[in-house]
């Protein structure tokens, strides 16, 4: 296998893996959810608990297809065309991260890095899943 067919498959698996992380973590982010919804009995907590979950997901999701991008450059030709696009879309998928990261914690990355980071945000989620509605947490054999 010569390195042009090696970088290719790897951009390709990349890929698959940005989207396969998305796709299953929807479900787990749903599974969260209705934890959440059943042991607080609130809408309100359920669709928060879904919109972190998911919404973490989403941004690991994205770094993982930018890592796509960036593999990809490796096996194409060096032309200006092929570095503005990879450059456009770079900078969607990063402004696209930013933006969902700022709507999940509420604060700006460069006020939020002391506070918290990815694992962190989905570690969050799924404790408050299974917070009772005083706000007590539910055993875990319940």
């Amino acid at each position: 296998m010569d390195a042009h067919a090696f970088f290719e498959a790897t951009g390709t698996a990349f890929e698959f893996a940005g989207v396969v992380v998305m796709a299953v973590g929807l479900l787990v982010a749903i599974a969260l959810a209705l934890v959440a919804w059943t042991r607080q009995r609130s809408g309100a907590a359920a669709f928060r608990t879904l919109r972190e979950s998911f919404g973490g997901v989403i941004l690991l999701g994205l770094e993982i297809l930018v890592a796509a991008d960036l593999v990809r450059t490796v096996t194409s030709t060096p032309s200006l065309t092929d570095a503005i696009v990879l450059a456009i879309i770079v900078l969607i998928r990063t402004i696209l991260s930013f933006s969902l990261q700022v709507e999940i914690d509420g604060v700006a990355p460069w006020k939020r890095a002391l506070l918290t980071n990815g694992p962190q945000t989905l570690a969050r989620a799924a404790r408050s899943a299974t917070r009772t509605p005083d706000g007590g947490q539910q055993p875990s054999g319940v």
